[in-house]
């Protein structure tokens, strides 16, 4: 029977007496004085809203373990096992360990980002990586900044303000995150010209909407989707002499980019950014965490003169990058300089080219410790399944993998087992993320490289008592 508002508020502890339990004496030390107290406050108001504690509830421990769960980080490590390589999501690229290193050093000292060793003057924090990227593109200059969409803004704002952009309709792209093409030029302050039609755009079209307005032809390289069929585009290396020939920038936008051909990986084909220079593009925008496989970054690569109008806009200010992206970036780039060793010093194209016999290796491993914890209300098997590569690359290629499929071993409530299932291996220390497919919770190998870790994670998996969550 509950006891009256009144006589169980008396019970409650003060804030002074909780702080005087030496039982609470390693959170202090750990968590410093303030946000202890702070926490006590929070403990007993909940206490005071529920109108309930009992006496064998510890305010101490109560305490303890909230301050414990909010330590925790917010950005936290998982297992990605979707399938998906890029995965926007899950932060991307991995990058590789010289890109770490290298960010490591620059985050614990002072480094000369925008300071000129040689003559002791204040130098271009863009110098630091301008070589690398000219070397391995073919082009004139280059400049960063930090992704790709900002690489269009800066340029459609510094090139086509006030002024007309073209582009074929086929290519007014929609990437994540509700990023639209004919949005990002209204914010630059360009007046977008649409010609031709989704599926087909002739020369006739971007020569008839060519005029004294216009601020430059922009060819966007459609990344993320395809389409077949009766189809008609003009390519880049037509465009640049028709863009040249009227005295306008080409400005051809790559989306993903990449720096070498992905065909020695057994991928498709994507255009290169050495292949779009040598087209005749006169500005080049790409990414640097996609296929590139480094952090978080947007490159412009291209023409001289126009580089140096990007570098005067006030905008490039405020889209700059970091010294511990650039540390990350230069060590990337370098490892292009040894493209025959780029699958085993990148993680993407380790990732994107693993072979089916090491996934099947992994998934032999792993096997057993998942059929024990998941018990006999779940089979467990090894089942071939696809890969992709992910953030709006190569959309349409699909790499042959393997999979453990999860599957309730009866199919009354099945739904509701998946959703159990699935959210267990999300509560795992480092959470598990795969995907629902063809009844089953789908755990993709060719992502898990540490299958020690991994057995280990797992072994610590809980799921719910024979209840209504697995009835």
């Amino acid at each position: 029977m509950a006891k009256p508002a009144a006589a169980f508020l008396r019970k409650l502890p003060s804030v002074d007496e909780v702080m005087r339990d030496e039982a609470l004496a390693p959170a202090r030390d750990r968590f410093g004085r303030t946000a202890v107290v702070a926490m006590i406050r929070r403990v007993l108001a909940q206490a005071r809203a529920a109108r309930e504690f009992s006496a064998e509830d510890s305010f101490v421990g109560r305490v303890t373990a909230m301050l414990e769960a909010e330590a925790q980080p917010k950005l936290r490590p998982v297992y990605n096992l979707t399938g998906t390589v890029l995965h926007t999501n899950l932060g991307r690229a991995l990058i590789a360990e010289a890109a770490i290193e290298a960010a490591a050093i620059a985050m614990r000292n002072a480094v000369a980002l925008e300071f000129n060793l040689g003559d002791g003057r204040r130098g271009e924090r863009d110098e630091l990586v301008r070589e690398l990227l000219c070397d391995l593109t073919g082009a004139e200059d280059a400049t960063i900044v930090n992704n790709n969409a900002a690489a269009v803004l800066l340029v459609l704002n510094t090139l086509s303000r006030g002024r007309e952009t073209i582009v074929s309709r086929g290519e007014l792209i929609e990437i994540g995150g509700a990023f639209r093409m004919p949005e990002i030029m209204s914010r630059a302050g360009a007046k977008l010209v649409e010609v031709g039609t989704t599926n087909r755009t002739h020369k006739k079209d971007y020569v008839g909407a060519l005029g004294p307005k216009t601020g430059l032809i922009l060819k966007v390289h459609t990344s993320n989707y395809r389409i077949e069929g009766f189809t008609k585009e003009v390519g880049a290396r037509e465009l640049a002499v028709l863009a040249h020939g009227h005295k306008v920038p080409l400005v051809n936008d790559l989306g993903s980019g990449t720096l070498i051909d992905l065909a020695r990986f057994g991928l498709a084909h994507e255009p290169t950014v050495a292949e779009a220079i040598s087209e005749g593009a006169d500005l080049v925008t790409f990414s640097g965490d996609k296929l590139l496989g480094g952090p978080q970054t947007g490159f412009i690569v291209g023409r001289r003169a126009i580089i140096e109008k990007l570098n005067k806009n006030p905008m490039k200010r405020a889209l700059r990058v970091d010294k511990i992206r650039l540390a990350a970036l230069e060590a990337t780039l370098r490892l292009y300089r040894d493209p025959d060793r780029l699958a085993q010093a990148l993680p993407t194209f380790r990732l994107l080219a693993r072979p089916i016999d090491e996934m099947k290796e992994t998934a032999q491993r792993v096997l057993p410790t998942l059929e024990a914890k998941f018990g006999t209300g779940f089979t467990i098997k090894t089942v071939p399944c696809t890969s992709q590569v992910g953030s709006g690359s190569l959309p349409v290629e699909a790499l042959p993998s393997l999979g453990i499929a999860i599957t309730p071993a009866v199919s009354r409530g099945g739904g509701r087992r998946l959703t159990v299932a699935a959210a267990a291996l999300r509560e795992l220390p480092v959470p598990v993320i795969g995907r629902i497919e063809n009844g089953a919770v789908l755990l993709d190998m060719r992502c898990l490289v540490d299958a020690d870790g991994f057995i280990a994670n797992v072994a610590r998996l809980t799921l719910p008592e024979a209840s209504d969550a697995l009835a």
